[in-house]
């Protein structure tokens, strides 16, 4: 007996039939995670790497927020959510629908796919290549409307709904709404308190995984991949470099729509807006009293009262209120050195040794004291 595959309109026995659904169903899965969709024609039964053939997608996957040319592929799509995840790593715990999917999940934790620019592992050599975009400065996914550009085809489509304004996901505990489902899910943790994501090092918890790999980065790594071409100086993300040779162009991006006033980041001018314009919400401890305009500072704050230091030196135990001041007190236990002279590249434990230091070789050098106001 033949039975109908109804995506691909192909006809299999029943035991080819369900490994045919398996291998689709890899491809459908793993289609989320790169340019891949899967193209149905009328006159060929094949499977292309074609994200941008015109066809209307009109059928959502309400789970992963994918989009589907047909009813059938939406509704063979959504089996991969329904499955159980019974095959769990032994090393981070993350869970698996099939042992081939955990197989390419190892390839993370051995290393198989590695970044040689910043040594970010990944699952798939398709998925490395996406990555390397990045480094590379390679986007080739444009907007048709504001001509932004995106390194896959994804981050495009999400980018898309802020020129239709389509957020179709809402939340029954605020009201507030998403454009993509992803969003929703993590902000509702934001009610239920939920923090799946634990560092096995310090036991702090993450309501998402990319905060979890944030914190490991910055609490418990020294690697400085990313260092400054004006000055020397490393930078264990490419965020925090970009921030940092504003310092040195002298750019300030964010202005402020009510003011003259500009700032070199975000988060400063959210603050100036809620300071000089009342737009935003202060967080107020109950404590004391005191007013913060960031929730990093106010929960930083809220330790102080607690008593609670989570930072502890490996070296001799002592604990801090903040990653910060554990990272400047391991300077003593440890002989790197962070902060480069520019002038005769002699290397310094601490900015403000490498200022005064500089200062004085331009001296020497003629120089003005280009350090002496910078932030």
């Amino acid at each position: 007996m033949l039975l109908n595959c109804f995506v691909l309109r192909q006809f299999f026995t029943l035991y080819f039939l369900q490994h045919h659904t398996f291998i689709l169903t890899v491809l459908i899965l793993f289609a989320g995670e790169s340019s891949f969709e899967v193209n149905i024609e009328g006159d060929s039964n094949v499977i292309t790497e074609h994200s941008h053939d015109g066809k209307p997608r009109p059928y959502l996957c309400t789970v992963c927020d994918k989009k589907f040319t047909t009813k059938d592929v939406l509704k063979q799509h959504k089996q991969i959510h329904n499955v159980d995840k019974l095959y769990s790593c032994t090393q981070c715990e993350k869970r698996f629908a099939t042992r081939r999917y955990l197989r390419m999940h190892m390839n993370v934790h051995s290393s198989k796919y590695k970044c040689t620019e910043c040594g970010k592992c990944f699952s798939s050599n398709q998925n490395l290549t996406v990555h390397r975009r990045i480094h590379s400065g390679e986007k080739p996914f444009e907007c048709t409307v504001c001509s932004k550009r995106f390194i896959n085809s994804a981050n495009l489509a999400k980018h898309s709904r802020i020129h239709s304004v389509e957020k179709p996901y809402k939340c029954h505990e605020c009201d507030k709404v998403f454009s993509v489902s992803f969003s929703l899910t993590t902000h509702m943790r934001v009610h239920t308190g939920d923090k799946p994501y634990k560092c096995l090092l310090c036991d702090k918890s993450f309501s998402i995984s990319s905060n979890l790999q944030s914190h490991k980065r910055h609490a418990h790594s020294n690697r400085r991949p990313y260092d400054c071409r004006y000055c020397g100086k490393m930078f264990k993300g490419s965020w925090e470099l970009k921030l940092h040779v504003y310092t040195h162009m002298g750019a300030k991006p964010y202005s402020c729509r009510y003011c003259s006033e500009c700032f070199r980041q975000h988060q400063h001018l959210k603050a100036h807006l809620l300071k000089s314009h009342n737009e935003g919400t202060w967080f107020t401890c109950n404590t004391c009293q005191k007013k913060f305009s960031r929730k990093c500072d106010f929960k930083k704050h809220l330790l102080r009262h607690e008593g609670v230091k989570p930072y502890v030196c490996d070296e001799c135990s002592k604990s801090f209120f903040t990653a910060s001041n554990m990272k400047c007190h391991q300077l003593k236990h440890s002989d790197y050195k962070q902060f480069c002279c520019g002038s005769c590249g002699e290397y310094f434990k601490h900015k403000q040794n490498v200022v005064r230091h500089f200062n004085k070789c331009s001296v020497k050098l003629g120089y003005v004291h280009i350090f002496a106001k910078q932030d």
